[in-house]
């Protein structure tokens, strides 16, 4: 039994074969990757390009990410695997977009309307997971609605980029929601982390869940 059965991380036990929780290591590759892509998106920073995040793209919150959702597979949990796995190949398919670009110019307002188009269905993928979350935890909960959110901006932002600057209001406010999702994701990576047997105090993440009686 996995850390993220029924939306939940770091609160199951696991049963023989016993393998390490592989929770912690997906959260932790989408938070950074996400962080990174967010800063980026908020015009916080001054960055040159979205193409800064493509390394973590593709090795971290790509490749060890899905490998994440393997474990989770292996660990039998559906929710983790599933979601972890997901948006490991969210971000291989980041990556592959930003290195894999059109021979031919391509006029700015389609390309927007088509990452419109790619991240209208993240956007959707995640509020259908957000409603699993109901019973799992409020840390947990709170990471998919603020990346609903996230998603829904950026979304917004490319159908509305009305000449060939790429972040406009609603893009640096979906820049701004994925660093918050970004630091929810860490939270409960730390707190998935946390085990008694590794540390002299633990993170709360507000169970939801019905115990049986």
């Amino acid at each position: 039994m996995s850390s993220l059965e029924d939306g939940k991380l770091g609160e199951a036990k696991y049963t023989s074969p016993k393998i390490a929780n592989p929770a912690p290591l997906g959260l932790c590759g989408f938070a950074l990757t996400t962080f990174v892509l967010s800063i980026h998106n908020s015009g916080s920073v001054n960055l040159p390009a979205p193409d800064v995040v493509l390394g973590l793209a593709l090795f971290y919150g790509g490749l060890a990410q899905l490998l994440a959702g393997m474990w989770e597979f292996k660990a039998g949990n559906t929710f983790g695997a599933t979601a972890f796995s997901s948006y490991g190949a969210f971000w291989l398919s980041f990556a592959s977009l930003l290195l894999f670009k059109p021979a031919a110019p391509v006029d700015p307002a389609v390309a927007a309307h088509a990452a419109g188009i790619f991240l209208l269905g993240w956007t959707i993928f995640t509020f259908i997971l957000f409603l699993a979350t109901f019973r799992s935890n409020v840390g947990i909960m709170s990471l998919f609605f603020f990346l609903t959110v996230t998603f829904l901006f950026l979304t917004l932002g490319k159908f509305f980029q009305l000449d060939q600057t790429p972040i406009n209001g609603l893009t640096k406010a979906g820049g701004v929601f994925g660093i918050i999702t970004a630091l929810i994701a860490w939270y409960n990576a730390l707190a998935g982390l946390l085990t008694p047997e590794t540390s002299y105090f633990t993170l709360p993440t507000i169970d939801l869940s019905r115990k049986n009686n």
